[in-house]
């Protein structure tokens, strides 16, 4: 599980923040904190955006990465609707510079806007080694192929998709076995969809009301779900672990990477604790069925599709 990217959406504050999508505010230091446990067990993987927080959380991330060199940075561009010319290279270098950092491991064309414009304007990026890899989030196969066709042209090829997969978005896997089968990797972002499958929550313990996980996942959902949060909890008993690690390793076995979310040194610590444990076809076969008979689909406003 070392390869999985540590998510920091609810790291940043303000527009697309911490207090806005998920209903609390974070503890700088806490954050600290959180990302020296997380590397001093190993995960060096680290993901954030140029829109979470609009900056705040890249700024912060900036901070804890300074003078070192074994972490692997993945940042986002969000392009708007309308190409302008420009706007990926300097939201890029707005990124660099907040983070402290001369070049990215991994950077995403967040949306597919305009894609093929926004693959061409990256492409010096990549050329010159500001970029190492190029990744595209939110597509579809047809937009995949798309980005393959338009950087194969300039002899260079697509790293990275990143797209919402859970056991509540189970729709990936011909994209996953697609991506597996050329080379591209495949990271699932919202596998515990925004703490939903953590087992931390239920109708009775539901989210904040005023914000968009509240909004996205009422406590009319959290009933839904009971089977599914009862299942996971049984197996995780089992291994003991952590019943927020059971849909973490289901992704895996689905052969996707998950990102997820740290706010707190224990969320690393139960990371470190579900390394190694790989779950049996009949439990992954348990948690499917549950999952389907929920009968939802879960959706981000900001996903295309």
């Amino acid at each position: 599980m070392k390869d999985i990217l540590i998510g920091t959406w609810a790291w940043g504050t303000g527009a697309n923040g911490s207090s806005m999508v998920f209903g609390s505010k974070q503890d700088p230091e806490i954050l600290k904190q959180s990302f020296e446990e997380a590397v001093k067990l190993g995960f060096t993987n680290w993901d954030t955006a140029a829109v979470y927080g609009m900056g705040s959380c890249e700024k912060l991330l900036g901070t804890l990465i300074k003078g070192r060199d074994d972490i692997f940075i993945s940042t986002k561009f969000f392009p708007p609707k309308k190409y302008k010319q420009g706007e990926l290279t300097k939201s890029f270098n707005e990124s660099m510079e907040r983070l402290g950092r001369d070049n990215a491991d991994l950077f995403w064309i967040h949306v597919p806007n305009n894609l093929e414009a926004n693959i061409m304007e990256a492409v010096p990026l990549i050329k010159e080694g500001k970029i190492k890899s190029l990744g595209t989030s939110n597509v579809s196969l047809d937009h995949i192929k798309k980005a393959q066709e338009v950087l194969a042209k300039e002899g260079l090829k697509l790293g990275a998709v990143q797209n919402h997969f859970s056991l509540l978005r189970n729709d990936q896997q011909p994209i996953i076995d697609y991506c597996n089968a050329n080379g591209i990797r495949y990271y699932a972002y919202m596998v515990l969809e925004q703490g939903a499958l953590s087992g931390h929550y239920s109708a009775k313990n539901h989210f904040p009301l005023l914000s968009m996980r509240g909004l996205s996942f009422p406590k009319s959902k959290f009933k839904k779900i009971e089977g599914l949060l009862n299942v996971m909890r049984g197996i995780a008993e089992k291994y003991n672990i952590d019943p927020s690690q059971v849909p973490i390793l289901w992704t895996i076995s689905k052969g996707a990477v998950p990102i997820v979310g740290i706010t707190k040194p224990s969320h690393a610590k139960k990371l470190a604790e579900a390394s190694g444990i790989t779950l049996t076809p009949e439990e992954l076969a348990q948690i499917e069925k549950e999952a389907s008979a929920t009968g939802l689909r879960q959706q981000g406003t900001w996903e295309p599709q």
